[in-house]
This record gives C-alpha cells, sequence and structure tokens, in this order.
C-alpha cells in the first residue's frame, strides 16, 4: 500500500509506563462483523499481519495530540497510540472516530475526560472526605501502595482523587519517613518501591503536592527515593552531589532569606526534573507540565525580587568593573549576571524590557566590554552569552552605546573591536565562539532592523561608524594571510595548486570563512560603504588569493564573495573587476580542478552562466577577449560558448550601428588625437559615482610593472600571431601605464571604424562604449 497519508506507527504503554513500538503499517477504519461496529484495523506494511483492531467505541475518550497522533484507553490499564506520518491521513482518522461518536472533528477529546454527573459529585464532595483509601503507611505496605499509584496515573479522575487524599492526609511526609527507615535498615526492596511511590506522586502532576515535596524539610528525601531507580545496579549519588559539588555561591550576600529560600528550591527541583527524572515521551509531554511552570513561575519571582533590589545590583555592577577585584570574584560575578540574563527570559515581553533597561541604566555595556578583554576563557565565554542576550534584545541600544563610545575611546577598546578581537583570537579549534560571535556582529550591522527604530539616522550613523573604526579590525587578518609575503603566486594560467602556497592551515582558514561571510552580507546590504572599502583596499584582489586555498570550503567563500558582487549588476563594480584581470584567478581554480564534477566546477560554471544569462556585456566581452582560448575546451557545458556568441552579436550589433553613423561623423575632421582619446578612457574609468548622496572614492591607485600582468595572455598573443600569421608590429606592446597598444588597420571594423593608429586601452582593451 503506497498510501503515505495512512502510514502509521501503532504504540502501547506498558507497565513501566514507557510506550512500547509494536510496529508499522497502514490504518483504515471499516465495519468488523465480529465486533459489530466500525473498528480501526491496521496491516503491517512489512507482510500484511493486523496490528491492531480496535472497536471504535462511542463512550471511550479518544485524544488528538499535536495534529498526527491519536492515543486513547482501550482497557484501565492499556493504551494505545497511532502516530501517523502524515497531518492529512490523522485527520481523515479523527473524522471518522468523530462520526461513530457523533462528535464535531474540530474537538481535540471526543469525550470529556471526568463525566458530567461524577464531576458534579466529585466538586460536591467535602474536602475531607477519602475519595480513595489509603492504606496504611507502613513498611509492609509498601507494595500495596506502589501498585495504587501506579494504577491511577491512566485515569486522570482518579489522579484527582489520589492527589486529594495525598494532601488531606499528609501522607508524604509519612512516606518519607518510611524512606529514612528503609535506608537505616538498607531495605532494598522497600527502596525501589519508593522509588515508584514518589516518581509516580510526581506525575500526578499537582502544584499542591509539589509545594510539600520541594519544601526545604522534604526536597532531600524525594532527592533520596529518586536515587533507588530498580533498573540501576547501584543507586544514585544526587544528594551527595546537590550537598557537596554544588555550591551556592553569593557574589554578594542575599539578605533577603525569601529569595535564597526560592533559589536554592528553583535549583534542586531543576536539577529533579533534567538530570533524574526520565525524559518524558512525547504522550507524557503533559505529564510533568505543571513542574515546569512550579520552575518557571519560581524564575520569574527570582528575577522580580533581585531587580527591584537595586542596592544589591549597583553593588555587583561595581565589583564587576572594579580593577581590585580578584579573578576568581568577577568569574563569579560574571556567572551570575549569566544566570540572571537566562533567567530573564522567562519574564513577559514589557517585564523583559524593563529588566534590560535597567542592566543599561546600571552599565552593563561598559562592564562587558572590560570582561570580554579578560584572559580568562570561562569569563569570556560567559561575557560572550550576556551580549548575545543584549543584541538579541535590543541591536539599536548596543549600536547606540559603540558610536557615543567612540566619541571619547580609542578604536582598539571600542566594544564592537573586542567583540571582532575575541571572534578572530577564538583558540577553539572548530571556532565555535568566534561563530556565534559572528552571528551577533551581524546582526549589529544589519540595515534591517535598523529601520524600526524612531531615529531616521541610525543606519547611516552606525555604517559610517563601523567603516570608519571598525572595518579595518574585521579584515585584518584576511589583508594579513594574501599579503605579498604570505602568499606566492604563480600567475599561469591553469597552473597546479602546489605551486602555491597560502599560509592557511585549517583554523585560519574557517576564521577566514567567517570573515567572508560577513563581507558577502555587507556586499549585498550595505551598498556604497563597502563598495569604497573595496575600491580603496583593492579588496577583491586579496579575497580571489584565497582561491588557491587547498580549503575548498575557503576558495567557495572567496567565490562567492566575487558571486555577489558580480550579481549586484553594478557597473562600477564590472569596470573594477575587468581592469583588475580578477577573473584570471577564477579561471586558474577552474583549470586546476581539471576533469573533476564537483562544488568548485559548478560554482564557477555557475558564475559564468549568469554573467551569460543576464548578457553583462562589458563582462561578456572581457572574458572573451582574454579567456575564450583557454577556455573553448570546455564542452560538457554551453557556457563558454554562449558567452562567444553573446559577444560576437553585440559586435555586430555594434558594428551596424557604427555603418548607420554618416561619414561626416567617421571622418578625421571630428575625430580627437589617441592621446585624447586615451587621457578621456582613463576618466571615464575613474570617474567618481554617486550613491545615496554620498561621493564614492576614487579605487585605489596600483601602480602595475610589466610583471603584474600574466605572462600566460602574452603566450596567447604569441599562438594568436603563430595562427594568423600576423605582422609582429600588430601585436600588443606594453605601454609605460600597464595596458596594451593596439595598432590598427584602416578597415571599417577596426578600432570601431576609426583610422587612427597607435591608440592605448588601459585594461578594458577592446571594450565598445
Amino acid at each position: 500500500m503506497s498510501d503515505t497519508r495512512r502510514r502509521v506507527k501503532v504504540y502501547t504503554l506498558n507497565e513501566d509506563r514507557q510506550w512500547d513500538d509494536r510496529g508499522t503499517g497502514h490504518v483504515s477504519s471499516t465495519y468488523v462483523e465480529e465486533l459489530k461496529g466500525m473498528s480501526l484495523l491496521v496491516r503491517a506494511e512489512s507482510d500484511g499481519s493486523l496490528l491492531l483492531e480496535s472497536k471504535i467505541n462511542p463512550n471511550t475518550a479518544y485524544q488528538k495530540q499535536q495534529d498526527t497522533l491519536i492515543v486513547w484507553s482501550e482497557a484501565e490499564n492499556y493504551d494505545l497510540a497511532l502516530s501517523f506520518q502524515e497531518k492529512a491521513g490523522c485527520d481523515e482518522i479523527w473524522e471518522k472516530i468523530c462520526q461513530v461518536q457523533g462528535k464535531d472533528p474540530s474537538v481535540e477529546v471526543t469525550q470529556d475526560l471526568i463525566d458530567e454527573s461524577e464531576e458534579e459529585r466529585f466538586e460536591e464532595m467535602p474536602e475531607t472526605s477519602h475519595l480513595i483509601d489509603l492504606p496504611t503507611c507502613e513498611l509492609s505496605k509498601l507494595e500495596e501502595i506502589a501498585d495504587l499509584v501506579t494504577s491511577v496515573l491512566s485515569s486522570p479522575i482518579r489522579r484527582e482523587k489520589l492527589a486529594l487524599a495525598l494532601e488531606n492526609e499528609g501522607y508524604i511526609k509519612k512516606l518519607l519517613q518510611l524512606f529514612q527507615a528503609c535506608e537505616n535498615l538498607e531495605n532494598t526492596e522497600g527502596l525501589h518501591q519508593l522509588y515508584e511511590i514518589i516518581r509516580g506522586i510526581l506525575f500526578l502532576n499537582k502544584a499542591t503536592l509539589f509545594e510539600v515535596m520541594f519544601s526545604d524539610e522534604c526536597i532531600m528525601d524525594v532527592v533520596g527515593c529518586l536515587e533507588y531507580d530498580p533498573a540501576l545496579a547501584q543507586p544514585k549519588r544526587h544528594r551527595e552531589f546537590l550537598t557537596k559539588t554544588a555550591k551556592f555561591k553569593e557574589v554578594i550576600p542575599i539578605t533577603d532569606s525569601e529569595l535564597r529560600q526560592k533559589i536554592h528550591q528553583t535549583y534542586r527541583v531543576q536539577y529533579i526534573q533534567d538530570i533524574i527524572l526520565p525524559t518524558p515521551s512525547v504522550f507524557e509531554e503533559n505529564f510533568l507540565s505543571t513542574l515546569t511552570s512550579f520552575i518557571f513561575f519560581n524564575k520569574v519571582e527570582i528575577v522580580s525580587m533581585l531587580q527591584e533590589d537595586e542596592k544589591f545590583l549597583s553593588e555587583v555592577f561595581a565589583q564587576l568593573t572594579d580593577e581590585a577585584t580578584d579573578d576568581d570574584k568577577r568569574r563569579e560575578l560574571v556567572n551570575f549576571f549569566k544566570e540572571f540574563c537566562a533567567f530573564s527570559q522567562t519574564l513577559q515581553p514589557q517585564n523583559r524590557d524593563a529588566f534590560f533597561k535597567t542592566l543599561a541604566k546600571l552599565g552593563i555595556l561598559p562592564a562587558l566590554e572590560i570582561v570580554m578583554g579578560m584572559d580568562d576563557l570561562q569569563v569570556r565565554s560567559a561575557a560572550t552569552d550576556i551580549f548575545s542576550y543584549l543584541v538579541e534584545f535590543s541591536p539599536s541600544m548596543v549600536r547606540e552605546f559603540v558610536m557615543q563610545e567612540a566619541q571619547q575611546s580609542d578604536d582598539d577598546i571600542l566594544l564592537i573591536n573586542v567583540v571582532i578581537e575575541q571572534m578572530i583570537c577564538d583558540t577553539d579549534p572548530e571556532l565555535g565562539g568566534a561563530v556565534q560571535l559572528m552571528g551577533l556582529l551581524r546582526t549589529l550591522i544589519d540595515p534591517e532592523n535598523m529601520l524600526a527604530t524612531t531615529n531616521k539616522t541610525e543606519k547611516s550613523e552606525f555604517l559610517n561608524f563601523f567603516y570608519n573604526h571598525c572595518m579595518h579590525v574585521l579584515t585584518a587578518p584576511l589583508l594579513t594571510n594574501t599579503s605579498e609575503d604570505k602568499c606566492e603566486k604563480d600567475n599561469m594560467l591553469g597552473s597546479n595548486k602546489t605551486n602555491t602556497i597560502c599560509p592557511d592551515n585549517y583554523q585560519t582558514a574557517q576564521l577566514l570563512a567567517l570573515i567572508l561571510e560577513l563581507l558577502t552580507f555587507c556586499v549585498e546590504h550595505h551598498t556604497y560603504h563597502i563598495k569604497n572599502y573595496i575600491m580603496n583596499k583593492d579588496l577583491l584582489r586579496r579575497v580571489l588569493v584565497l582561491m588557491n586555498s587547498k580549503h575548498t570550503f575557503l576558495a567557495l567563500c572567496a567565490l562567492r564573495f566575487m558571486r555577489r558582487i558580480i550579481g549586484l549588476k553594478d557597473e562600477f563594480y564590472n569596470r573594477y573587476i575587468t581592469k583588475g584581470n580578477l577573473f584570471e584567478p577564477v579561471i586558474n581554480a577552474l583549470l586546476d580542478n581539471g576533469t573533476r564534477y564537483n562544488l568548485l566546477n559548478s560554482a564557477v560554471i555557475e558564475l559564468f552562466e549568469f554573467i551569460r544569462v543576464e548578457d553583462i556585456k562589458s563582462l561578456t566581452a572581457h572574458i572573451v577577449e582574454n579567456f575564450y582560448k583557454a577556455l573553448e575546451s570546455i564542452e560538457y557545458v554551453q557556457t563558454f560558448k554562449g558567452l562567444k556568441t553573446k559577444y560576437e552579436q553585440e559586435k555586430d550589433r555594434q558594428n551596424q550601428k557604427l555603418n548607420s553613423v554618416p561619414s561626416i561623423l567617421r571622418s578625421n575632421r571630428f575625430r580627437r588625437d589617441a592621446k585624447a582619446l586615451e587621457e578621456d578612457e582613463e576618466m571615464w574609468f575613474n570617474e567618481d559615482d554617486d550613491e545615496e548622496g554620498k561621493s564614492v572614492v576614487t579605487p585605489v591607485e596600483k601602480t602595475k610593472t610589466e610583471d603584474d600582468f600574466p605572462d600566460s595572455y602574452e603566450k596567447f598573443m604569441e599562438t594568436k600571431k603563430a595562427k594568423e600569421s600576423e605582422d609582429k608590429e600588430n601585436l600588443p606592446k606594453r605601454t609605460s601605464s600597464g595596458g596594451f597598444k593596439f595598432t590598427f588597420s584602416h578597415s571599417p571594423s577596426a578600432a570601431n571604424g576609426t583610422n587612427s593608429t597607435n591608440r592605448k586601452f588601459g585594461w578594458l582593451s577592446g571594450l565598445s562604449r
């Protein structure tokens, strides 16, 4: 059966209140003669055998949970569940069940868990009345008590009755006295039974019982009972951990006894939930919901009480920022704030706002600036977690602080630069901390979360600040690892990577990849700020050095950076790429990769395919004129032939336009000399662009020597000479400015139809405008 909508897993609840998987099959609802009614049938998908045959009883309470679960009790101690692969199948069967019982399919429970008349009788009974007769609390009755507690868990009515009985008779304290007796007598059987009893009482999910069990008087004995799990060969030592290993550290003495008691209780109850009790299955998700709520409201109360005590918080901040505070004390203070911020996540949004504003007013950000620069790894890690809470709460608050700080501090000690330095200096081989800090930086520099602020100038002000004071710190590792003394590059087209020396060990490569990810984000979101920076630092050329990295993931990051720039289809960027001959390292990487069909190959092909599909004329002309000889042998994709076709079509169009121009405009009388044309072209490329009202800085001037231009291209020109038997005088000759000098024939098509000779072009040689 191929219908995945009806594909289900069948579960049954065993005696230990654990769900057993009975197999996978396909469910159907049909009339079964033997059962005299509509029934649910599940046949195994492996052999078609019958996994389940269950009559839809009109009085059975079916529950629909999490959109794909249907749970019900077949008998008092026999619970069943169907877990559907698809929500649609669950809805379909649920409608069948509701149809049989005459219920609206929008309900989540088909029958009231407590019968209406029975519920009324239950409410009318006086609280002192014994709804369940509890056995006498003595050692000989422990097995009977354990059976009783376990048996009521499947019935909501009986759970309520037992909880009320336990509360009214003060039964829990009597049980804990038995525990002490059993432990003194080393009565292992009794201790195992008490484990089942106390665990069962926790699963009753009643806040009134929790108040008793988690009181100072009882909680350690409750933990003691939970140490004696019958499934374990030796009991756990939870009490020893809570009393000896886990020490409560008061960073500043807490004078409020109620607050101290609440902190102790919350820690111990959290330990019970997280460490001692088994993780509930999806079917038992509500068994301990009240326990979760108990912890939640305790945390809310702790945060509120601490927040209101301004004297306490002021003292904490004073010690945190005091140079005289010793390292151990400072570590405790930072860990306190980390836990304090974690607790704050339990607050309602308006209360959480007040909480963080209180911290900001008291000086949390300057305090973080101090501790994030410390040598202690644990302190830095905790400070990073606190910083992440603040950034998540209000990026604008952090941005406002650092911009004000910049007016009176050196760049080196600015909070954002401290964060960047911590990212760069992360000692973790996997750079776990650096990844976290990179995410926080991206949030801070993301213009999307600057738009909702009342301060409309936040975007321009902050980005100006970031590029003036912080960007050089972020890019320092990238520029260092791609400098000429670090990377010696063989410029031969198609050279083997073994000829390339690039000092990128794995950890350094990971760091450079993180920095490139941030820079790629900037290219997409920061418009002229990042454009100015790329031009002034000739950043793309430095990034593309990493195409030679032995780490393919880093080469892909460099390629992704270039791809994002080209994806903007900005002619300013296009001129920068062509003038700087920046396709060369990409094509080298493609040729070095050979015939391997891998991610690098696909990514490079996609880059050129994008240029072809989007018909970016300036880039197409540059690629075809300078690299086609090296690329024409690649025939497993049509990308490069397609680029050549686009180039030739554009050239034909330009010639047609030229031929349609009146001859008088083509005469020498109206033609400027070659030198004037050369100067105009250079001015055309270097002229400033205006974007968003800002003047774009002229690209960095670079002096190119003869050796700067790849030898391979001269070889291509020589090959071309040999093939076409051209005169030596017609070959390109190097000019003093690093360009080529072309001598054109007097044919109408040469040099765009002009008769001028010795016209010199820059790197954009041969492009028509």
